[in-house]
């Protein structure tokens, strides 16, 4: 059983957390990069479909969406290094933080290659052609028309995958990675104020949350700026005709005209 519940612990667990949210942040950060190398390189086999590729790729987005991350997290910590010693190479002296990573990125760019694709696939195929017809290869349109506009459509997709990453990483502690969670447990335990520990957490993952989605949102508005002046700057013109066309319409039939 735990302690009589004291809310001056609640403040004093926050305070003692507050150090740690550099790991959780890094292993976020880490992941979340690994995951869009790990994406763009699964979803460019699906979008131009390369035969055998597409295949792995759906396998391997079927796999990491499909299964719970810590178990992705069991099999790779315990697996991987057993499966790499058949061919003589030896694993198991690295930090279990990088095992973290890898985990949590491969588990990223699963989601990442559906959101890619997603995003590609929103972009107005008319931009392509026209891209083609001015003289751009297939490179040159993606990097220079595609794959712009597809970050600025996959932004919120991509906050998502961030807040689910950061509070994926509170299974980092089962491997013994001294995290948010990780401390937050062992407060307790040293303590007995297991209530005080558990509210305190997730304070800190709530505002975490709450930060790093008003971060996205201001980057989708910055990135979508072009889209709002350009309606600004249509809705204008069209509204000065429409006012400029009725005028005339009204002074033609107090003359006796017919408006049209």
């Amino acid at each position: 059983m735990g302690a009589q519940f004291d809310i001056q612990y609640v403040f004093e667990y926050f305070v003692k957390l507050l150090p740690f949210i550099q790991i959780s942040l890094f292993i976020v950060a880490s992941s979340i990069v690994l995951g869009l190398l790990f994406g763009l390189l699964a979803a460019l086999p699906r979008l131009y479909r390369v035969p055998v590729l597409q295949r792995l790729s759906q396998l391997y987005a079927s796999f990491f969406r499909g299964t719970p991350i810590l178990i992705q997290l069991f099999l790779l910590y315990y697996g991987l290094p057993e499966v790499l010693k058949l061919v003589h190479i030896d694993i198991t002296r690295l930090p279990v933080l990088v095992f973290v990573i890898l985990v949590y990125g491969l588990h990223s760019g699963a989601y990442v290659s559906e959101g890619i694709r997603a995003a590609v696939s929103a972009v107005d195929r008319g931009q392509v052609e026209a891209a083609y017809a001015v003289g751009m290869n297939g490179f040159q349109a993606f990097t220079r028309i595609v794959f712009p506009q597809a970050i600025a459509i996959a932004v919120p997709i991509l906050a998502n995958l961030v807040i689910a990453t950061l509070k994926d990483t509170s299974l980092a502690f089962t491997l013994g990675v001294m995290e948010l969670t990780g401390k937050s447990q062992t407060l307790a335990t040293m303590s007995r104020h297991f209530i005080e520990s558990y509210i305190a957490l997730a304070a800190v993952y709530f505002i975490l949350s709450i930060a790093l989605e008003r971060l996205f949102l201001l980057a989708e508005r910055r990135m979508l700026k072009h889209e709002r002046d350009t309606g600004k700057t249509e809705k204008v013109p069209l509204g000065k005709k429409w006012l400029k066309k009725r005028t005339n319409a009204a002074i033609a039939l107090s003359k006796g005209g017919t408006g049209a």
